[in-house]
């Protein structure tokens, strides 16, 4: 996750709550998506952003999982993120994701 990101991310819960916002994250890759929800939810794992030792413990999912699909009109999914579930691997960003919130709810 950009510092720029970060940076909205920490704007957004210190003015709205951290109990308030919900990141989605859209990222390609499954690594990328788990460091990015790393990043929101224990902070900066790199030591390079404005979450760097800031816990916002923040939920987040990933854009493909069924924990956000769910709440999505079907047609507006389809038109906007449909593809992408046959060009990524889903279940590896998914399982990615699980695994993050899992071993950061400990």
């Amino acid at each position: 996750m950009d510092l720029e990101n970060q940076r909205r991310v920490k704007e957004a819960a210190e003015k709205y709550g951290a109990e308030n916002v919900v990141v989605i994250l859209g990222g390609s890759e499954a690594e990328s998506a788990g460091l990015a929800a790393e990043t929101v939810i224990a902070g900066d794992p790199t030591f390079a952003g404005p979450l760097t030792n800031v816990a916002l413990n923040l939920e987040c999912y990933h854009a493909l999982e069924p924990e956000f699909k769910e709440y999505v009109d079907p047609d507006v999914y389809e038109e906007q993120i449909g593809m992408m579930e046959m060009v990524l691997d889903v279940d590896d960003i998914i399982q990615e994701m699980t695994d993050i919130r899992e071993e950061l709810a400990e």
